[in-house]
């Protein structure tokens, strides 16, 4: 009995397997773009993009805010692009050193936060301007996109304990977040 060499082939990535309706092949993804994540990014990165042109183009009454306003919506654009192209290219099968996931998880949490709170102070510093205010507003669009994303992305449900688990614990209930076949 001769014994042949065989080729072993061992996937160990954060995408793990593709699921019904992802290709195995090939560089660029041709479902992504047609998936509700992916909406959702193009609609977050046009609002943001909106945004950030409404403010750049006004007439500034407080500097300061503004920037910061401005420096907060491109960081998220760009971050937004980022994740966008790591699903759209599978990157995320080749760089597994990175937990796709977490990290994306992170910056909607982070960056929703910064775009609330620099909305918030775009608004009131507009001082009704008209492209000021317009660029609070879709601010606040923006933001709303991301929390979106956000809860459709990774279910968060407070759940209960089942009653024999109570009776041992008492009735205290606990959070659990799940995340979707993501990669």
């Amino acid at each position: 009995m001769s014994q042949g060499s065989g080729l072993v082939r061992t996937t160990c990535s954060s995408g793990g397997v593709p699921g019904p309706g992802q290709p195995s092949e090939g560089l660029l993804d041709p479902v992504y773009p047609r998936t509700q994540g992916a909406l959702l990014k193009v609609a977050q990165m046009v609002t943001l993009l909106i945004a950030f042109i409404c403010v750049r183009t006004s007439l500034r009454i407080d500097y300061s805010a503004y920037t910061f306003f401005e420096v907060v919506t491109m960081c998220d654009l760009i971050m937004i692009l980022a994740f966008y192209l790591v699903h759209l290219f599978r990157l995320y099968r080749v760089l597994t050193c990175i937990s796709w996931p977490l990290s994306e998880l992170l910056h909607y949490v982070i960056g929703t936060l910064f775009l609330l709170i620099a909305s918030i102070v775009a608004a009131s510093k507009s001082y009704n301007q008209s492209g000021l205010v317009a660029g609070a507003i879709f601010g606040f669009l923006a933001s709303f996109l991301c929390l979106a994303s956000l809860w459709l992305s990774y279910k968060i449900s407070c759940i209960t304990q089942n009653d024999s688990a109570l009776q041992e614990v008492g009735s205290q209930g606990s959070l659990r977040v799940e995340m979707e076949g993501r990669a």
